[in-house]
């Protein structure tokens, strides 16, 4: 729907961007959950009025949505008895149902887990001197999301590490100015400090596989179903 479309644009934009503000797109998935949910409960009067003003204009016959509704085709052959008109039918069986699946869609894209791993994950970005920088949440980074790759003792580790990487990176001159977690790791790996804050080192680039694990990937299986066809098969 084209109402839709212009709410998600600016997520889209936001999500293409080469450099991304995790926690910025995080909070924009949640307004436009909202919007859309907005549109859902208060959108169909308006867009029925724009339809008709726009049947009017370029003189195309407009249905009588008053009209007795009866199905006559279809997967189900029960009749509802509460769509008696046309009217109820476009509003529930194509208008609310439309505006479901999208913000299905966008629940299974940016479930509450994938919300939380992102602001967490946002506490370790540079931006504005480390502005966003928490001990706390960087440790249940590394705990909830990555047991794998940090045992027990490395947690502890880890608080202590980032005790000293707080005084000594975060104050850095040569920290200060940067913008992104991609330029961070770079910076330790030039300064020599990401052989003193390993752990520290390895949670940033863990973070940094997030972007190449969900968008890239999805793109590569997208575009090897144009190739990979079930009539090829």
């Amino acid at each position: 729907m084209k109402e839709i479309m212009k709410i998600t644009n600016i997520l889209c934009q936001a999500l293409q961007q080469h450099s991304q503000d995790l926690l910025n797109a995080t909070h924009l998935v949640s307004t436009i959950k909202s919007l859309i949910q907005k549109l859902r409960d208060d959108g169909w009067e308006l867009l029925l009025a724009s339809v008709t003003s726009f049947c009017g204009q370029h003189e195309v016959d407009i249905p009588d949505v008053n009209a007795h509704y009866t199905k006559t085709r279809g997967r189900y052959h029960h009749q509802d008895e509460t769509l008696t008109t046309i009217e109820p039918h476009l509003r529930i069986d194509v208008f609310t149902i439309a505006i479901n699946y999208q913000l299905q869609e966008l629940n299974s894209r940016f479930c509450e887990l994938t919300t939380d791993l992102l602001t967490l994950s946002s506490t370790l970005n540079p931006k504005e001197a480390f502005r966003s920088f928490k001990i706390g949440d960087i440790c249940n980074l590394a705990e909830n999301y990555y047991p794998q790759d940090f045992a027990k003792k490395e947690i502890c580790l880890l608080k202590r590490q980032l005790q000293h990487y707080e005084l000594n990176v975060t104050k850095h001159p040569d920290f200060q100015n940067m913008s992104t977690i991609s330029e961070l790791c770079r910076g330790l790996e030039i300064s020599g400090k990401s052989k003193f804050y390993h752990l520290i080192d390895r949670l940033i680039r863990l973070v940094l596989t997030l972007p190449v694990s969900t968008a890239t990937t999805e793109r590569v299986f997208s575009a090897m179903k144009l190739l990979k066809t079930r009539f090829r098969n």
